[in-house]
């Protein structure tokens, strides 16, 4: 039985640095030829690959993807909240608020307050801020349970009081919710020092 080169034997005298023996042994051993060929063959088809470039930045891709959803959810949120001031301002101005007038002066309050929070919140750019992953899913969860607050009274400009205590809580809660918003921005930006 012959002894033939190993892979690591031909890779030496490939490179030169081969055993005098593999030497020897391969000037005899056809088949030791051939596997060393075999292998400068491979090398060389190996070197003529073409190079391959690490894939292109995706980050821009996905920093405009995400700014836009943003702006999307504010964009809503903030037509819903105008959509649901401009219902009950209408219902006040077309329908009156007679005999009603407590309920009324609450309102006007809460829709006051409300909107000087949406003003202050138009105001607030959360791209000039590093946010971190907490603090957006906290800022969501807020914009999502206005946006409820926003549908259910919207769902009351249909029944026949528009002014009422149910729809003066709702103003209260809607006041409520922006001023966790608007904490929350605020109280992250100082956090990181912004």
């Amino acid at each position: 039985m012959t002894m033939h080169c190993t892979m690591d034997e031909l890779l030496a005298l490939r490179a030169n640095e081969g055993s005098q023996w593999a030497r020897q042994h391969l000037d005899t051993c056809a088949e030791c030829r051939t596997e060393l060929d075999a292998l400068y063959q491979r090398i060389a088809q190996l070197k003529a690959l073409p190079a391959l470039a690490p894939a292109r930045d995706r980050w821009p891709t996905i920093r405009a993807r995400v700014v836009a959803a943003r702006l999307s959810r504010r964009r809503r949120w903030a037509a819903s909240g105008l959509a649901a001031a401009a219902v009950l301002a209408g219902m006040v101005v077309f329908r009156g608020i007679s005999g009603q007038r407590a309920y009324a002066d609450e309102l006007a309050q809460a829709k006051r307050q409300s909107a000087s929070l949406e003003a202050e919140l138009q105001g607030y750019d959360p791209d000039a801020h590093v946010q971190s992953g907490r603090t957006a899913a906290m800022a969501a969860a807020l914009e999502d349970r206005i946006a409820a607050v926003d549908a259910q009274l919207s769902q009351l400009n249909t029944g026949p009081s528009p002014v009422g205590p149910q729809v003066v809580q709702l103003w209260q809660d809607r006041v409520d919710l922006m001023q966790q918003l608007v904490d929350v921005h605020v109280t992250q930006a100082s956090y990181v020092g912004l």
